[in-house]
C-alpha cells in the first residue's frame, strides 16, 4: 500500500455546488448513492434513503443499521417532521439499573447492551419510502447493498475515528464489536478495502421485507437472543411495538425567515431558544467574527441550554412545554439578562406561569430532505451482530435515574436525544435544509451558521467553513484555531474560558446546507459541504 501521509495538508477553499438535483452528505459514495436515485427516476425521499444506508456502511464511527434518526421534509406543498428514535425495553426502570449496578447510578451505562434503546433508523427508511417514496425500498438500497458486498476503501477522518476506537478499552471488550470492525486484530489503514458482508445480508432482508425482518422477524430475534445471552433486556416484543412517529416540527420565526425543528424529546429546541434570544440584538450592525457578535450569541446559548438540558424529554414526559420555552416574553426575558460586559454562568428558569451523520437532498420537483441518524457516542454501545452487520447505538446512556428528573428512564419512553435536522422557510416556502453533526455542537452549529447566513448575508459555503466556538459547560469554551486572535483574546478577557482547538473534526461537527435558488417550478439549489469532515455534494 502506497505509504502517503494523509493528514499533512494546506488551507483550502470552497465554493457552493450548483444544481437542480443535490445530495450532500459527509462522504462521497453516501452522496453519490443518493444522486442514482435521482438518476434512475427517484425523488428526494429516494435519495436520502439511499444515502443514509451507503453512509450506515462507509461512516460506522458516527452511525450504522442499529442508528435513530429525525428527518423534516418539504414535499413539495408542506412540512413533515419524523421521529424515529427508539423508546427503552419495557424492562428498564431506575430500580432495574439500581439493582444491577447499585445505588447511586445518576444514568444507564455507556456501553454494553443495558445502553441500547431500540434502533429506529431501518423503521425511518422504511416509512419514508412507503409514504414519500417513488421507487422501492429495494431499489433504494440497491447501491448500499453493493458498497457492503465490494467493498469500500477507509477515509481518512473516518479512519481517524475508526483508529482512535480500537484503543477505547470498553468499547473493544463488547461483544461483537472486534470481529465486526476489527477482523485484522487493528483499525483499516487509510485506503485500505474494508467489506461488510453481513451488512449486505441484512439490508437484502430488510429491503425484502420492507422492513418486517429487523422488527419483527430473524433480525429481531437475533437481536433478542444476543441481548439475552449478554445480560441485556431488550426482547422482540420491545421491538415489534415501536413505530416512527410522524410529527408536526416545532419553529420560530428569526429575521424574517422561520426555523423549524423536531419538538422533543431532541434538543433541536435549544437552537430556537437561542435565536428566539438574539433576535433581540442587532447583530447584523457587528462584525461577524468579532468580539462583541461572538459573546452575544455564546451567552444566548448558554441560557438556551440551561433551559434545555433542565426541562426537555420525551415529550409526554415533559412539565413544561416547547411553547412555553418558546414564548416571546419569556426569550425577551432571557435577553435582559445578557451582559455584553462579562461572561455568566446562568441556571436554568421555569417558564411556567401559574459520534452522527447528517445528510440532505432536494430535488428538480422541490422536494427537499433534512435528514440525521445516529449511534450517540461514535461506535454507540459497541454492541454489534457481525452475521447481520449490524451495530447498535447507546441511546440508553441519555436518560437519568434521578426520578425528580423529567428524562428519567421508564418503559417505552424514549430519551433525550442530540441530533437534530433543521429547515428554514420563509412566507410559506421551503428556503434551505440542513443540519449539523456533533453532540452538543449541533444546536450551536444551527444558530452561529444562521447567524452568519441571515443577518450578515454570507453564502451558505462561507457560513459552513468559518471559525467555529462550541460551549461546553460553566465558562469552558473551546475554539478553532483559525478564529481571529484579537477575537479570542477580547473574549477571555470578559471572562469566558478560551480554549484553542487544533483538531476542529473532534469538537466543531460538521455541516451539510442546501439552499433553494429558483422560483416554484423552477428549481435550482446552491449545496455546501463542511471540510471538517469528508464533505461532499453531487449534483446534477
Amino acid at each position: 500500500m502506497t505509504r502517503f501521509d494523509w493528514t499533512a495538508g494546506y488551507p483550502s477553499r470552497r465554493v457552493p455546488a450548483f444544481g437542480r438535483n443535490v445530495v450532500s452528505t459527509s462522504h462521497p459514495l453516501g452522496a453519490q448513492a443518493g444522486l442514482r436515485m435521482l438518476h434512475q427516476g427517484g425523488n428526494a425521499v429516494d435519495a436520502a434513503i439511499a444515502a443514509a444506508a451507503a453512509m450506515a456502511l462507509v461512516e460506522p464511527c458516527s452511525n450504522g443499521l442499529g442508528s435513530d434518526a429525525y428527518c423534516i421534509l418539504w414535499d413539495g406543498e408542506k412540512l413533515h417532521g419524523l421521529n424515529a428514535s427508539g423508546g427503552a425495553p419495557a424492562a428498564w426502570t431506575p430500580d432495574y439499573f439500581a439493582k444491577k449496578y447499585g445505588e447511586g447510578r445518576s444514568r444507564p451505562p455507556m456501553r454494553g447492551w443495558d445502553s441500547v434503546t431500540v434502533p429506529g433508523a431501518v423503521g425511518s427508511w422504511v416509512a419514508l419510502s412507503e409514504r414519500f417514496g417513488r421507487l422501492s425500498l429495494c431499489d433504494a438500497l440497491a447501491p448500499a447493498i453493493e458498497i457492503a458486498e465490494r467493498g469500500y476503501l477507509a477515509p481518512t477522518v473516518v479512519q481517524q475515528k475508526w483508529a482512535a476506537a480500537a484503543e477505547v478499552r470498553d468499547l473493544v471488550r463488547q461483544p461483537g464489536f472486534s470481529e465486526l470492525f476489527l477482523p485484522r486484530g487493528r483499525a483499516p489503514e487509510v485506503g485500505e478495502l474494508v467489506t461488510l458482508k453481513g451488512a449486505a445480508r441484512a439490508l437484502r432482508v430488510i429491503a425484502e421485507t420492507g422492513g418486517d425482518a429487523f422488527y419483527r422477524g430473524e433480525i429481531a430475534e437475533a437481536m433478542a437472543a444476543h441481548a439475552a445471552a449478554h445480560g441485556g433486556a431488550l426482547t422482540v416484543k420491545d421491538l415489534e411495538a415501536f413505530q416512527p412517529e410522524w410529527v408536526e416540527p416545532i419553529s420560530k420565526t428569526y429575521r424574517g425567515y422561520v426555523v423549524h425543528e423536531i419538538p422533543p424529546n431532541g434538543q433541536g429546541i435549544a437552537a430556537l431558544i437561542a435565536l428566539g434570544i438574539l433576535s433581540r440584538f442587532d447583530l447584523a450592525g457587528l462584525d461577524p467574527d468579532g468580539v462583541e457578535a461572538n459573546h452575544l450569541q455564546i451567552e444566548a446559548m448558554k441560557l438556551a441550554f440551561a433551559d434545555t438540558y433542565a426541562h426537555v424529554a420525551d415529550l409526554a414526559h415533559m412539565r413544561v412545554t416547547p411553547e412555553q420555552l418558546l414564548d416571546d416574553a419569556y426569550l425577551a426575558e432571557a435577553a435582559k439578562l445578557i451582559d455584553p460586559s462579562r461572561a455568566q454562568v446562568f441556571a436554568a428558569r421555569n417558564p411556567v406561569r401559574g459520534g452522527t451523520i447528517y445528510l440532505t437532498a432536494a430535488d428538480e420537483n422541490g422536494m427537499m430532505v433534512s435528514f440525521i441518524q445516529s449511534n450517540f457516542m461514535g461506535f454507540g454501545s459497541g454492541v454489534c451482530l457481525p452475521e447481520w452487520g449490524l451495530s447498535l447505538q447507546n441511546r440508553g446512556h441519555g436518560f437519568h435515574l434521578d426520578p425528580a428528573s423529567p428524562n428519567v428512564v421508564a418503559p417505552g419512553k424514549r430519551p433525550f436525544q442530540t441530533i437534530i435536522p433543521g429547515f428554514l422557510t420563509r412566507d410559506g416556502q421551503p428556503v434551505m435544509s440542513f443540519g449539523v453533526m456533533g453532540g452538543n455542537m449541533q444546536p450551536q452549529g444551527h444558530m452561529q451558521t444562521l447567524v452568519r447566513m441571515i443577518d450578515y448575508a454570507q453564502n451558505p459555503q462561507a457560513a459552513c467553513d468559518a471559525p467555529r466556538w462550541r460551549f461546553n459547560a460553566g465558562l469552558d469554551i473551546n475554539v478553532e484555531a483559525t478564529m481571529r486572535r484579537e477575537t479570542v483574546e477580547g473574549l477571555a478577557a470578559l471572562g469566558h474560558e478560551m480554549s484553542v482547538i487544533e483538531d476542529s473534526y473532534q469538537d466543531f461537527g460538521a455541516g451539510q446546507f442546501i439552499w433553494r435558488m429558483g422560483d416554484p417550478g423552477v428549481e435550482g439549489y446552491a449545496a455546501a459541504s463542511d471540510p471538517r469532515r469528508d464533505g461532499y455534494a453531487a449534483v446534477s
